[in-house]
């Protein structure tokens, strides 16, 4: 199965919006141009529980999003359902600009997870931009006696369906992360789902479970205090925070690339010129030094995007997903 690169289809530099784009997105249906938006406090709806490494980097944008506008940016966590109570929420809410979505890749996930989701991605949301992606990292508890991902992968090998792997719940981007991970090398191993990665990390630290694909954020505290091994991130490049970590394209898997992304959405029919006013901002904001220092603490890369971009990609990963998602055979109702 061919491994698609998570940022081939954003924009990384800044998006330069002149008074000719913001025209032509008034001229477009915009129900007041970009300047009389926003008026009042905009709520930024984050679908997972409040203190998670989705809410953490949610709440970063948010802030700062509220300096420039000159309105806060209230977060409003409804979790539950992979995201999905959050994300029908907001596909169902005013197409007006004050209430936004915090999406994570869980969206493009949840039409091959679920029978019956409440919304449709691809008519109900107008995307606004991507924001950043968390990388994975391959972690193993420190008994299995590997120091790299061949070694890994050997090991496991000869030892077939005496291994586990964990994850943060079925058909969490961890979990079909090391799905891909296990089939592309052959591997046969056990997966142990959890309700959060948090859990998960708690029995792999305990042995109870022997490695995993990861959130970086997540397993960071455990692999620098050495009661993990990260073996290698699924970034495209290396990461400055662990800089001797290889990637899974430079240890045998080129194209390998997964993460967990994150953009804004807002519900389909608003205004043209809301649109722009809210990526030119969300994209000011993550070419600031400020963000992207914290953003950096999480384990988080800046991203960045147009509309158009984030629309083409959010497109493409459903497509990708729901063959991953098929070949797991994981469904979640």
């Amino acid at each position: 199965m061919p491994f698609i690169a998570q940022r081939r289809f954003f924009t990384h530099a800044a998006v330069a919006l002149t008074a000719l784009a913001a025209s032509a997105a008034f001229a477009q249906g915009a129900a007041a141009p970009p300047g009389a938006y926003p008026t009042k406090p905009v709520t930024m709806v984050v679908p997972f529980p409040p203190g998670g490494p989705t809410d953490l980097i949610a709440r970063v944008l948010a802030q700062t999003l509220g300096e420039q506008l000159g309105q806060p940016v209230l977060v409003d966590n409804r979790g539950g359902a992979n995201g999905n109570i959050g994300a029908n929420y907001v596909a169902k809410a005013p197409a007006d600009g004050y209430t936004i979505l915090y999406n994570t890749s869980s969206i493009t996930l949840s039409p091959s997870l679920y029978k019956n989701v409440p919304y449709d991605v691809s008519k109900d949301f107008a995307p606004v931009a991507s924001v950043a992606v968390v990388p994975l990292g391959l972690v193993v508890n420190p008994s299995v006696p590997v120091n790299t991902v061949g070694e890994f992968i050997a090991y496991a090998k000869a030892n077939p369906g005496k291994l586990s792997y964990g994850s943060a719940g079925n058909g969490n981007v961890t979990h079909l992360g090391a799905f891909q991970f296990v089939q592309a090398n052959g591997i046969e191993a056990t997966h142990v789902p959890y309700k959060g990665s948090a859990p998960a990390d708690v029995d792999l630290v305990g042995g109870q479970i022997q490695f995993m694909t990861d959130t970086v954020n997540s397993v960071m505290p455990f692999v620098r205090d050495k009661r993990l091994k990260m073996l290698a991130v699924t970034t495209g490049k290396r990461m400055a925070l662990f800089p001797d970590v290889p990637t899974l394209a430079e240890s045998g898997m080129p194209g390998f690339e997964v993460g967990a992304w994150q953009g804004v959405m807002a519900p389909a029919g608003t205004p043209a010129a809301v649109v722009t006013r809210l990526n030119a901002e969300i994209v000011k904001a993550l070419n600031s030094t400020a963000v992207r220092e914290r953003l950096a603490l999480q384990g988080a890369e800046p991203l960045g995007s147009t509309p158009a971009a984030y629309g083409a990609y959010v497109q493409k990963e459903l497509k990708r997903w729901a063959g991953v998602v098929k070949a797991t055979g994981v469904t979640l109702d």
